[in-house]
C-alpha cells in the first residue's frame, strides 16, 4: 500500500490554503504555518494541522512535522534579511530523512520589463524592484538547500492570482475598481483554482525546475474590469491614465514591467488543463455561481 502524503505548507494563505484543501481531498496529511492563532483553528476544523511561526523566530511545531514530512510547500516571500524559512527551518530540512520534493512559490515579477514581449521559463531574469530582486535571491537559495537536502525542487513563477473574494467584481462593489490605463500595458492572471491544481500536478510528478502559472490570455488591466462592470449591469468606471493615477509605490512597479507569460511547460510537462483559461471564464464562472464574495 502506497503511503500518503505528509504536505507541510510554509504560509497557508489564499493560494497555499486552497492547494492543501485540494491535497487533503486527494487523502494527503496536511499541516503548515499561519502567524496567528485565529487564523490557525479554522485550517484546524478543515483537517489541517495548522501552527504558527511569523518568520521571526523558529516554530517547534512545525521542526516536529518537518521531520516527517515527505512533500514541503513555500509560500512565505523573502525579507530584507532573506528567506525567513530557510534561516529558522533549512537545518531541519536537511536533517529530514522523508523529504523527497519542495514547491517554492515565486513571481513571474523575477523576470522584469519584455516590453510586452513573450516570456518562458528559459527567458533570463532580470528585475528591478527590490521585491522581485529578493525573489530571484530566494530561488537561489532554494536551490541550493533542496540540493544539499537531496530532494526535488520546483519553483513556481507565478501570475496575478485572482479568485474569490479576490477579483474585479469585488472591486465594483466595493467601489474602489479603477480603470488604468496605460497603453501597451499587459498582465497575466491566473485564478487559484488553477494555481492549486499546477502544484499538485506538479507534486504528483515530483516535477522539477521552473514552471510559470499563468492563464492563456494576457491582457490590458482596464479590460479586466470593463468586463467585470459588464457582467454585473454596472457602467465602466472612467478610464484613468496611468501617468496622473493615484498609485502606492509599490502598485506603480507593477506597471513597470510588461510582458506576456507563456503557460506552456504546465501544459507539455505537468498535463494541465487550466480550468480558467482566462480572466473571462473566471469572472463569469464566479458571477454565475456567486463565490466571486467569497464567503
Amino acid at each position: 500500500m502506497t503511503s500518503p502524503v505528509r504536505l507541510f505548507v510554509f504560509g497557508l494563505g489564499y493560494s497555499a490554503s486552497a492547494f492543501a484543501r485540494l491535497m487533503r481531498s486527494r487523502g494527503a496529511l496536511v499541516g503548515g504555518t499561519v502567524r496567528s492563532a485565529d487564523k490557525a483553528a479554522p485550517l484546524y476544523a478543515e483537517g489541517i494541522a495548522a501552527c504558527i511561526f511569523d518568520g521571526t523566530a523558529p516554530s517547534p511545531d512545525a521542526a516536529t512535522a518537518l521531520a516527517d514530512a515527505t512533500h514541503v510547500i513555500v509560500s512565505i516571500p523573502p525579507g530584507e534579511r532573506g528567506d525567513p524559512v530557510i534561516a529558522h527551518h533549512g537545518d531541519d530540512l536537511l536533517a529530514s530523512r522523508s523529504l523527497t520534493w519542495i514547491g517554492y512559490l515565486s513571481t513571474v515579477g523575477v523576470y522584469g520589463n519584455y516590453g510586452g514581449a513573450w516570456v518562458s521559463e528559459r527567458s533570463t531574469p532580470h528585475p528591478r524592484s527590490d521585491r522581485s530582486l529578493r525573489r530571484l535571491d530566494a530561488e537561489t537559495a532554494w536551490r541550493t538547500l533542496a540540493a544539499r537536502c537531496g530532494a526535488a525542487l520546483a519553483i513556481f513563477r507565478i501570475a496575478g492570482i485572482y479568485g474569490p473574494g479576490r477579483n474585479a467584481l469585488n472591486n465594483l462593489a466595493g467601489g474602489k475598481a479603477r480603470r488604468i490605463v496605460k497603453p501597451g500595458q499587459v498582465f497575466n492572471r491566473i485564478h487559484v483554482d488553477d494555481v492549486a491544481l499546477a502544484l499538485g500536478a506538479a507534486l504528483e510528478r515530483k516535477a522539477e525546475g521552473i514552471f510559470n502559472l499563468a492563464d492563456d490570455e494576457p491582457g490590458p488591466p482596464q479590460d479586466v474590469v470593463e468586463f467585470a462592470a459588464r457582467l454585473m449591469g454596472l457602467p465602466e468606471p472612467p478610464e484613468i491614465p496611468f501617468e496622473t493615477a493615484d498609485l502606492s509605490p509599490m502598485a506603480r512597479t507593477f506597471y513597470g514591467d510588461n510582458k506576456r507569460v507563456s503557460n506552456r511547460r504546465i501544459r507539455d510537462d505537468l498535463a494541465v488543463a487550466l480550468s480558467y483559461p482566462s480572466y473571462r471564464d473566471g469572472l463569469a464562472t464566479m458571477w454565475k455561481d456567486g463565490s466571486w464574495r467569497g464567503e
